[in-house]
């Protein structure tokens, strides 16, 4: 039976550990953030001076390892985290994994055997605007949100709010010259398109459905930095990027769970957009800095060493 008022949770701990610790609350979305098998250390900035990302002489206190010894060794390290949380997700849960090229394509086909091939809902493609580097092939200038239901049926339990103003861009200017002609009695334009005997009615206020690419919500060190999120970790993610997430595959009230939380972003959006959360990590730099983030943003939690 899923608690009444769930507790935001603040775990220093490995995300199996947290899963197999329990059995409520069930998490209705969980977004997992985990390395990308780059290969190499990871250290944090935490005083003027210090270097964040890979690990260098001038770089501050370590944050996380992502040295696998290959690929499969990572995503023998990942199987088993997936199979907990999908055991404590609820009937309309979700998944988002987050990953980029490395990875992603062989994490989905596993993501298929454990969630079933039916629960697969899609992709993103995340651009976050870092530019391209390689000179000798196409630069990868892109990640991958894979999203995965608790329902294996296609038909099943699922939370998507397409009409979520975050999942919305605006109607082209020609397409609203052409298309958008006729106006409510209160003044909105629109256009009806019948499709298959069925007529549908666009509004050119709320414009269009965004698609699966995502271009439009730069990276944490993409051109102009955002300096007022920064908190010197690395591969920390932008609140607007967690905020979309959010709100497209949650409701208010929901349990939002992120187990590799790092510097706590979702946590903290999730709780600014009314949803419960359970968080958690092994490094000691992500916790303290959740820690303040979360005390900063004045939220309660309970925090589990």
């Amino acid at each position: 039976m899923r608690a009444a008022t769930p507790t935001n949770s603040l775990f220093h701990a490995d995300a199996l550990d947290v899963c197999t610790g329990g059995s409520e609350p069930a998490f209705d979305l969980v977004y997992l953030d985990p390395p990308f098998n780059v290969g190499g250390t990871f250290a944090a900035r935490t005083q003027r001076g210090e270097a964040r990302g890979r690990r260098t002489r001038s770089s501050g206190p370590h944050a996380y390892d992502d040295a696998w010894g290959g690929r499969d060794r990572f995503l023998s390290m990942l199987r088993p985290r997936l199979e907990a949380i999908r055991e404590r997700m609820s009937a309309r849960g979700s998944l988002i994994l987050h990953l980029d090229h490395r990875t992603a394509h062989y994490a989905k086909v596993m993501c298929d055997e454990i969630f079933g091939s039916g629960a697969f809902r899609g992709e993103i493609i995340w651009v976050p605007g870092n530019g391209a580097r390689r000179a000798n092939g196409p630069s990868v200038t892109h990640q991958t949100l894979l999203v995965f239901s608790r329902a294996t049926d296609p038909a099943g339990k699922f939370v998507w709010n397409g009409r979520d103003p975050t999942l919305r861009e605006p109607f082209a200017a020609t397409s609203l010259e052409m298309h958008f002609r006729a106006r409510t009695k209160d003044g909105r334009l629109y256009r009806d398109r019948t499709i298959g005997g069925k007529t549908y009615r666009y509004f050119a206020d709320e414009g269009r459905r965004l698609g699966s690419v995502w271009t439009d919500i730069p990276a944490m060190v993409a051109n102009t930095p955002l300096r007022k999120e920064g908190t010197g970790y690395p591969t920390q993610k932008p609140e607007k990027l967690l905020e979309r997430i959010i709100r497209a595959a949650s409701q208010p009230g929901h349990v939002v769970a992120d187990l590799m939380c790092g510097s706590g972003t979702a946590l903290v959006v999730a709780a600014k957009l009314g949803r419960a959360f359970v968080g958690g990590d092994t490094s000691r730099i992500a916790i303290e800095t959740t820690c303040r983030r979360l005390e900063t943003a004045g939220v309660p939690f309970r925090m589990t060493r």
